[in-house]
């Protein structure tokens, strides 16, 4: 029951500081811990018995999706908004669909989508 609170509208609100984060993984943990049989084990163990992941992972994957529907032309929002496509490519290796995120002096778009790919 409070797991979609905890999902709900990720992409927009994702913490980006530790003690938020923790905080909010609090949650997940102790619910884990409701299961007798789970108790001993560490909170990585039990995450992988009961088949969940841990709710910073879920906020990547979904800021992903969310990335991937942009760029796919799925939103209303353009890709080219927040991102610029990187044409510093060093290697033969990397592919051409690199991403940076644009400059920004607000903290609300600062923070949006924070992590780097």
């Amino acid at each position: 029951m409070v797991r979609p609170h905890l999902k709900y509208c990720v992409s927009a609100w994702s913490p980006h500081y530790l003690k938020d984060k923790e905080l909010l993984e609090r949650v997940q943990l102790r619910f884990t811990r409701m299961f007798k049989d789970l108790r001993q084990r560490n909170y990585d163990e039990r995450l992988k018995s009961l088949n969940l992941w841990t709710l910073e992972e879920k906020r990547n994957r979904q800021d992903l999706t969310e990335v991937l529907k942009m760029y796919k032309g799925f939103t209303r929002l353009s890709i080219d908004e927040l991102f610029e496509r990187d044409v510093n490519i060093k290697g033969t290796r990397e592919h051409t669909l690199r991403l940076k995120k644009k400059q920004s002096v607000r903290h609300v778009r600062r923070y949006f989508f924070h992590r780097e790919w």
